[in-house]
């Protein structure tokens, strides 16, 4: 049950303000703590407040409206802890974007209901409101694209359901592809047969299905073929039925390699396509097959795109400024380019440049 938090000094909401909320077990109290109390010290460092604790009451102090999303965070954190469902320290990251961006009432809709336990007997289910929408479509759609930046999730969620899918006898395997290319550097010549060559591109792939079972279990579905995981240019001429087919890294495919993956497509089978727009490693001049599938397919019924931002990001809390910094640095050189390109185009025309508006009396 619930318990609701008591402002302590509603006169002062515009200002600064208090607020205790009570949970009334230690077990419950213990577990929004966090080890160390690193939830609680997150949650002021995020939201700039203090946040005290004496049993099982959380006594928060600061800016009205911080302690207003605190006293909700706390509340909502609550009762996914008495739904069964434990809160560690990216939970709580978490659930401050979540409850931060809007469009979602609680946290619960979001994180509960997990997709898959890992190997570890941790709970996997989406942490943002995109990622739920995303899981969703994966369990309504036949192929459906995650497109977005760098740990958002995409290639995690869509392993998670995969391997879901084959526990529930949904599917009868999985398979993991991925085109061969090098990202911006030239890796010369590997050793070793075929398959030790093209490993080293697949590495991600092998590493999230490591974490969703154990490695025993892992390999010998690997050795049986139940799970493959295989260079993209290995999909040529099959047809895969009752599969669960993921492709990563889609952003480095070609316009015919994407048309040859998705034509591959057999009876009851699933494809998740993912990549990240903004990280294309293809040669100059040759169009990404995820962008072109992105303006070819989005009317096609069946099909769904799953759009992903920064916010979704669910790495360390710089992996988000990171690209944040990234998008305005590559802003700030497009409009840059676009000053050149008019300038030249002025000075080509002749036009004598236009000169500052002159500023209006009174400013």
């Amino acid at each position: 049950m619930r318990n609701p938090a008591t402002l302590e000094s509603p006169e002062v909401l515009t200002t600064s303000a208090s607020a205790k909320v009570d949970v009334r077990d230690n077990a419950t109290a213990l577990a929004l703590c966090g080890n160390q109390n690193e939830n609680l010290k997150l949650m002021e460092r995020r939201l700039g407040i203090r946040v005290g604790q004496r049993g099982t009451e959380f006594h928060l102090s600061g800016p009205s409206d911080a302690v207003a999303f605190a006293v909700r965070l706390l509340e909502n954190l609550e009762e996914m802890i008495r739904a069964g469902r434990p809160v560690y320290r990216e939970d709580v990251e978490q659930g401050i974007k979540v409850l931060g961006r809007g469009g979602a009432e609680s946290l619960q809709e979001v994180m509960l209901g997990p997709v898959l336990k890992s190997s570890g007997n941790r709970q996997i289910s989406p942490k943002s409101l995109n990622q739920k929408r995303y899981v969703d479509a994966i369990r309504t759609h036949d192929i459906v694209f995650g497109i977005g930046p760098a740990g958002t999730g995409k290639t995690y969620l869509a392993m998670a359901m995969a391997v879901a899918f084959l526990q529930e006898r949904k599917v009868k395997r999985i398979i993991l592809a991925r085109p061969a290319v090098e990202a911006g550097e030239k890796l010369g010549f590997l050793p070793g047969d075929l398959q030790e060559k093209v490993n080293p591109y697949l590495r991600p792939l092998y590493d999230a299905l490591h974490d969703m079972m154990a490695a025993e279990r892992a390999a010998h579905l690997l050795e049986e073929g139940v799970v493959e995981v295989a260079p993209l240019a290995f999909m040529r001429g099959r047809t895969l039925n009752d599969a669960f087919v993921i492709l990563d890294e889609a952003q480095n495919t070609t316009v015919e390699q994407m048309k040859m993956f998705l034509t591959r497509l057999g009876y009851n089978s699933k494809a998740v396509i993912t990549g990240d727009v903004t990280q294309v490693d293809l040669p100059t001049g040759k169009m990404s097959g995820l962008n072109h599938a992105r303006s070819v397919l989005k009317k096609v019924e069946g099909i769904h795109f799953a759009e992903f931002a920064e916010v979704d990001v669910v790495r360390h809390p710089l992996v988000q400024e990171v690209i944040r910094a990234y998008d305005r640095a590559e802003l700030a050189k497009l409009e840059a380019q676009v000053a050149r390109e008019a300038a030249a185009l002025q000075a080509s025309s002749g036009a004598p440049a236009q000169p500052a508006a002159a500023p209006v009396s009174g400013e």
